[in-house]
């Protein structure tokens, strides 16, 4: 097998892992193995070890004493430090993309976005899928638009951590209405940064950045009253949460 071979199946054992953890077919405190999910994932072993290691290092796993890793469990509280690292890095990332906009149509690509995000605004749940997937293409471009590579990747760390995503966002049937009035507060927020950002105003599109970061925080906490709502999360398994109900 040569070495591109090599990555390729590395890199879809870290997607099938990350997806077996987020989704709750592997659940906090399992003691996971090189030997044992080879054959789940369909891979070799050493693309296996490359991603249990991939893994440990965003915080999903924890590698234990005597070999082999641990699914990782999370408290409320370790959530929402995720969530507020993530603003304040989306903040900086926002700051840097000022001060360093020097050609106004660097901006283009995002304001495509916004228009995009415009015309999904979520009318019914389908809807709201289609415009979290824009929105996570929003703030991919934002953070390129910082300059900075070594940012970029820091971020993209932090959001792989459960509901730590620009759009760990969950609606139920009955939550049309609230799953719009989000994404208008989102998007007029969105609209606000890319404005910041063209007026070289780096604090202010900081400060918005920041604030932004917070809809996260509030989804969580109203996921936190449903139980059947929060276990449709993806990375919820991995939370501990000691419902009342």
């Amino acid at each position: 097998m040569d070495a591109r071979s090599t990555a390729s199946q590395s890199d879809r054992a870290v997607i099938l892992l990350r997806e077996l953890l987020l989704d709750g077919s592997c659940p906090a405190g399992t003691r996971l193995t090189e030997l044992g999910l080879a054959p789940r994932l369909g891979v070799s072993r050493t693309p296996v070890r490359h991603a249990l290691a991939r893994l440990a290092h965003e915080g999903l796993l924890e590698e234990l004493p005597r070999g082999g890793y641990r699914v990782r469990a999370f408290t409320v509280d370790e959530i929402w430090s995720a969530i507020e690292l993530r603003g304040i890095l989306e903040g900086s990332a926002a700051r840097l993309a000022a001060e360093r906009l020097t050609d106004a149509t660097a901006l283009a690509p995002l304001r495509r976005l916004l228009i995009e995000l415009d015309h999904r605004l979520p009318r019914s749940l389908t809807d709201f899928v289609a415009y979290v997937q824009i929105n996570d293409r929003f703030h991919r471009e934002m953070w390129t638009l910082s300059g900075n590579r070594m940012l970029v990747a820091t971020i993209e760390q932090v959001v792989r951590l459960p509901f730590a995503a620009p759009g760990a966002l969950v609606f139920g049937d009955a939550e049309v209405a609230e799953a719009r009035w989000t994404a208008d507060l989102a998007q007029s927020q969105h609209q606000a940064i890319v404005e910041a950002i063209e007026r070289r105003e780096g604090a202010r599109a900081e400060a918005l950045a920041r604030e932004h970061a917070l809809i996260a925080w509030k989804n969580l906490q109203r996921a936190l009253t449903n139980k059947a709502l929060f276990a449709r999360m993806p990375g919820a398994a991995l939370v501990r949460v000691p419902f009342a109900v």
